[in-house]
């Protein structure tokens, strides 16, 4: 494959043909519209290896994250960062591309955390490889963490090596009655505290934390916390449904039209916007409904607070889906974009840059 990969690289490069870089095609909708010729790369699949007692998988860009989550559970083991699936054929290298992570990344880190090595055909059509397979090979190893998050515009992830951990042993979820600013407010206080806090949500009144680790650790983490007001501990069947759809965004909050999604840091106080809102993250991360037309004071209201926000999902494709980078970034961008991808084929426009057929 990584050969039929290559040839259809350069005959691209060669006509100055984009490129369209897809899997399953479970993400074609996240960042700017996907334009060129397909390069498909399901068929590209399969775990190159895998051993357990070294806690890394290495697998090819096509295989279905479904498979990867199942071999690891047989084990004991998961994708700490918590993938979103967005369908049945998500893939990992789509995985790695988008560069998103589900509710457990506060506590265990992103994607770009967990990526020790990748294999990677660029603009030339050369296979380059960087990384490793174990933490302590830092050899390119910034280099193959620069590609989460890329949405596939440096180059083709042939294959990827992930850090994998154990499962918790034991996990509780313990809701709250709360308003926004005293969630926030609570969640900060816990950040401070030798808490197991795997996940928490805010949404509707209702504080929502997950513990994991050891059952002794979790028992008394369950005993601190629902000594709180009105506390409850959720059913588990019940719990791992609600953590699952938040992953997945199939939680009824999601059904909406155009979603924004604000990076904050998690101690910034309550942004007053209008629309519904859910937060995750221990407050790093807050969704907002609200249409795509509030751009601007979207972008200055998170920028106010110390971060940035993505029009996560729209059905108005005028507005660029992410916040414009400050100038030094962007120069970096563009600079890394030259030195992988010349000719500008790999996924144009996807990170939300305007594309100019050739």
């Amino acid at each position: 494959m990584l050969e039929l990969f290559r040839d259809q690289v350069r005959q691209a490069a060669a006509r100055k043909t984009p490129l369209r870089i897809r899997g399953g095609g479970t993400k074609d909708w996240y960042g700017g519209e996907p334009v060129g010729d397909v390069l498909d790369t399901s068929a590209h699949a399969g775990v190159v290896d895998y051993e357990p007692s070294e806690l890394v998988i290495t697998a090819r860009c096509g295989t279905p994250l479904a498979d990867i989550e199942a071999l690891l559970a047989r084990q004991g083991q998961m994708l700490a960062f918590e993938p979103p699936r967005f369908g049945p054929a998500s893939t990992i290298g789509g995985v790695v591309a988008a560069g998103l992570s589900g509710p457990r990344r506060m506590a265990a880190g992103s994607v770009r955390d967990f990526v020790l090595g990748a294999k990677l055909v660029n603009g030339a059509g050369e296979v380059l490889n960087f990384g490793g397979q174990v933490m302590k090979n830092v050899a390119g190893y910034d280099v193959s963490r620069l590609l989460a998050g890329s949405m596939g515009t440096l180059g083709l992830i042939a294959e990827v090596s992930l850090k994998v951990l154990p499962l918790p042993v034991r996990e509780a979820t313990v809701q709250i009655p709360l308003d926004e600013i005293a969630a926030l407010r609570t969640l900060n206080e816990w950040a401070g505290q030798p808490l197991p806090l795997s996940a928490s949500c805010w949404h509707d009144g209702v504080l929502s934390v997950r513990l994991s680790g050891a059952e002794s650790a979790v028992a008394a983490a369950v005993n601190k916390l629902g000594a709180a007001a009105q506390a409850s501990v959720m059913p588990q069947h019940d719990a791992q449904a609600l953590w699952a759809s938040l992953r997945d965004h199939t939680h009824a909050f999601f059904d909406t039209p155009h979603l924004w999604r604000m990076a904050v840091p998690p101690h910034a106080s309550a942004i007053i916007l209008k629309g519904r809102s859910l937060i995750e993250w221990g407050g790093g991360q807050r969704w907002l409904h609200a249409d795509a037309s509030r751009a601007g004071d979207i972008r200055r209201t998170a920028a106010a607070s110390g971060g940035h926000a993505t029009l996560f999902r729209s059905v108005d494709k005028s507005v660029p889906p992410f916040h414009p980078p400050a100038s030094a970034l962007a120069l970096l961008n563009r600079r890394m974009k030259q030195a992988f991808d010349p000719d500008g084929i790999f996924n144009p426009g996807r990170l939300g840059e305007p594309h100019h057929a050739n």
